[in-house]
């Protein structure tokens, strides 16, 4: 199905979806939020690995509000279209002066480049935006360890580890860029540095019952495993839902862009584990394997990233196991709108209930501007539409 023809048919989760982002744009404007304590979004830097989920918002509502697609906006719908677009351009330039100071910008350089300036490329055709995501993309390819065969994570200094040898499993989300770059350019190395930290990490990260670990470390000088550290997780050993939901989106991935069935057999494991761990719930606890005390702390961000995981899982797999994921994800999704939505409370933010692990607790049960952005983009493929981490490719949806 295409879009357009999906958008025709959307409902209350649709409209409600898009008049809220389209409501906080001009509050938001070309910032960077990250978590919506007490009910408004803080404003990060734009070397904040979160900053391009906002202007990736705005390139979705670009791209399929349904009034647009049905060319029905009025003279004021078109003003607000114009500074959403202003907006999105901002905030790419303002990531572009990150691209100047290497040592500033991580592994993230991924999403914040999927979702800004390679989506106004793919919606635009605008060269200056491809230019500034070729750049990202080097400055990616940049961080990979010849010896591990991983991309490096982390540029702080810890004393846990050494940064210098850490990847972990939200990496996984980040290959696109390179892949896109290879098709892009014709150079095949991205794609090669792709598939290279893709495999290190089906290694080194995923366990055999389909759980993940979140960070591990290696000896930066001679490739070799080190440890594992819990990062997220609860402890050792333990399955941070978030991660978990990395992982299963992330492996189909690049599935999608490489057709290598290697990758499709891991996400279908990893998602048979999340799945498993869900029960019937719509929201997972921050870990599922936290112990007792900590089971109220739930993480809505986990179900919103795994939705649209399943959704784009759905796309490489059989017609009944294609039904059986898209029936689960329309599940997450209505019951994220239903039970944890904003629409009543009159706060910023699309989807509360969000977790970001910290020792002091301080962050829970609050809008994510990540689970923000997967939620609409789930609702956008579950309308018939694509998200914005496949770019470059035709799907067969």
């Amino acid at each position: 199905m295409n879009a357009a023809a999906g958008m025709q048919s959307s409902g209350e989760i649709w409209t409600w979806t898009m008049d809220t982002i389209r409501a906080q744009a001009p509050v938001i404007r070309d910032h960077f939020p990250h978590i919506a304590q007490h009910g408004r979004y803080d404003r990060c830097t734009p070397e904040w690995w979160t900053a391009g989920f906002w202007p990736g918002l705005l390139w979705l509502v670009q791209r399929y509000d349904i009034r647009k697609l049905m060319r029905t906006l009025d003279q004021q719908q078109i003003e607000q279209n114009q500074s959403l677009l202003r907006w999105a351009r901002s905030c790419e330039q303002q990531l572009e002066r990150c691209l100047h100071h290497p040592e500033q910008v991580d592994h993230n350089l991924g999403l914040s480049w999927l979702l800004s300036g390679v989506a106004n490329y793919e919606q635009t055709g605008d060269l200056e935006a491809r230019r500034r995501s070729l750049l990202a993309a080097n400055l990616l390819a940049g961080r990979f360890n010849v010896r591990g065969g991983y991309l490096r994570a982390w540029n702080f200094e810890s004393a846990l580890m050494d940064t210098r040898g850490v990847t972990v499993i939200d990496s996984l989300m980040n290959l696109p860029l390179l892949y896109w770059a290879s098709l892009q350019t014709g150079d095949p190395r991205y794609r090669a540095l792709a598939m290279a930290h893709a495999d290190t990490v089906a290694r080194e990260l995923v366990r055999q019952d389909g759980s993940v670990c979140h960070v591990v470390e290696f000896d930066h000088n001679t490739g070799q495993r080190q440890r594992e550290h819990a990062g997220h997780a609860h402890h050792v050993g333990s399955a941070w839902a978030r991660g978990t939901a990395w992982a299963l989106y992330g492996f189909t991935l690049s599935y999608a862009y490489t057709a290598k069935t290697r990758y499709l057999e891991l996400a279908r494991r990893i998602a048979d584990f999340f799945l498993e761990q869900m029960e019937e719930r719509i929201v997972p606890c921050w870990d599922f394997r936290a112990p007792a005390e900590q089971q109220h702390l739930s993480d809505s961000s986990a179900t919103a990233i795994a939705a649209s995981g399943l959704l784009e899982l759905s796309n490489y797999v059989i017609k009944s196991e294609r039904r059986r994921l898209q029936r689960i994800a329309s599940i997450w999704i209505d019951g994220l709108y239903e039970q944890y939505s904003t629409r009543h409370a009159g706060e910023e933010g699309l989807i509360t209930g969000g977790y970001v692990p910290d020792m002091e607790q301080r962050h829970t049960q609050m809008p994510i501007i990540y689970g923000d952005y997967f939620f609409t983009e789930a609702l956008v493929k579950l309308h018939g539409g694509q998200g914005l981490l496949t770019p470059g490719l035709q799907l067969h949806t």
